[in-house]
């Protein structure tokens, strides 16, 4: 039996992937373990402070609300 259902993986999966084998973004979970396997914590800390350097310099961006 196929499982066709579509989920929310960001909510369905918090506490790790639901579907198993059926999941169709096997091959994300391969690069972000690969990723993590390859990196130092110290390469990955400073992506991030990259990152946010990146966040801090942009203008902010004003959210009007509709009338």
């Amino acid at each position: 039996m196929e499982n066709t259902a579509v989920i929310n993986c960001a909510e369905a999966c918090v506490n790790g992937c639901v579907l198993g084998d059926q999941c169709p973004h096997l091959e994300y979970k391969t690069q972000a373990m690969k990723f993590v396997n390859e990196t130092s914590l110290d390469k990955m800390h400073e992506i991030a402070e990259a990152a946010l350097r990146k966040k801090m310099m942009e203008p902010p961006q004003w959210v009007l609300p509709e009338d």
